[in-house]
């Protein structure tokens, strides 16, 4: 802090040791011209006066500045905090004084733009949720129609397969309407809480009754293994739950016979978490596309194939996992299979603010 001090005043401080000299040298050269009257000590005398008043001058003045400067350095260690120009309040300088008002003024402003953006965005979300609530009254009605229509198949003229396809059809909708719902939520996770030690098994089973009709349209079987109690959020479980059984599906039934689709649930080798493993023997994620998938739009080989695939599913079961303190990790190999590893940690969900 001194040292910068020292250095914004360099002018000042070369300006007034060059002063000095001049005085000295015109001391010297009036010895030479009076050698018997002049004093040649009142040299030494004037160069050190002008120095210890220099060193007292500077003190003084930086003594009066040092809780600003202690201020300014604060603020820049927290650069990264919103408030941090805020710190700046010990202004001495008119100079310093003027940045202090800029500051402020700038903040004010900032804390406007800001004000509207949230409003703004808190409106957009507001339709968000209002448009997915009103799409998904007419497409539940669609499924009721094509269910009551499939229960009516001894009518010649009922086409299984195509109301089939209509069902399947409304599921992907409803279910890229719920990602919406969830999206929007995210944001406010907080809010949307409520934390109770769920049976992990029973939430799987729901998850997989829910894509019953997919599983044996295209030859899956579905098996849970074990059971565990879980303290979380029910229905963001059944997000993350939806989010990887739906993927097991969606990448597993593009392969010809039948597959298994494995829910294991069991401790971790410490003893001390609950992990849980959708295991599937689709057609598996590429090694180079690995370390992408939780990247928001990302899609990958398989995505591009896969018409439905929007690359936000994984990234938004990251972000919810990351939120309730949970852990995701996938593994897979091209041709055999994918595993997602969510890990349940009893002291995770705590961190939430």
């Amino acid at each position: 802090m001194i040292r910068s001090y020292l250095w914004d005043r360099k002018v000042l401080i070369v300006t007034y040791l060059l002063g000095t000299g001049l005085g000295c040298a015109m001391f010297l050269l009036d010895k030479l011209r009076y050698e018997d009257k002049a004093d040649s000590g009142l040299v030494y005398y004037f160069a050190e006066l002008a120095v210890f008043l220099l060193i007292v001058g500077l003190t003084i003045d930086f003594l009066r500045q040092r809780t600003y400067y202690k201020q300014l350095h604060d603020a820049i260690d927290r650069s990264t905090e919103l408030k941090a120009s805020m710190v700046v309040k010990a202004g001495v300088t008119r100079e310093q004084l003027a940045v202090q008002r800029l500051l402020e003024a700038q903040y004010g402003a900032y804390l406007t733009e800001l004000s509207h953006y949230r409003r703004q965005q808190e409106q957009h979300n507001h339709f968000v949720l209002q448009w997915v609530h009103h799409m998904k009254t007419p497409v539940s009605v669609i499924d009721l129609l094509v269910q009551e229509t499939l229960q009516e198949r001894n009518k010649e003229d009922v086409d299984v397969e195509r109301f089939q396809s209509i069902r399947e059809e409304a599921g992907r909708m409803t279910r890229g309407l719920d990602m919406m719902l969830h999206t929007a939520r995210l944001d406010k996770i907080e809010f949307d809480l409520h934390l109770r030690l769920i049976p992990l098994h029973e939430a799987a089973r729901s998850v997989i009754n829910a894509h019953k009709q997919l599983c044996i349209r295209h030859a899956i079987f579905p098996r849970i293994e074990g059971e565990a109690m879980v303290e979380t959020d029910e229905k963001w479980l059944t997000f993350i739950l939806n989010q990887l059984i739906g993927n097991a599906i969606k990448y597993s039934k593009r392969k010809q016979g039948s597959k298994k689709l494995i829910i294991r649930i069991e401790p971790t080798l410490d003893d001390k978490a609950t992990k849980l493993s959708v295991i599937d023997e689709g057609i598996g994620i590429a090694a180079h596309d690995l370390p992408r998938i939780f990247d928001p739009f990302f899609t990958g080989e398989n995505g591009r194939a896969v018409e439905e695939s929007t690359g936000m599913g994984l990234y938004l079961t990251k972000q919810v996992c990351g939120l309730l303190g949970h852990e995701l990790f996938v593994e897979s190999e091209v041709g055999a299979g994918t595993t997602a590893m969510v890990i349940f940690r009893p002291e995770g969900i705590h961190r939430i603010h």
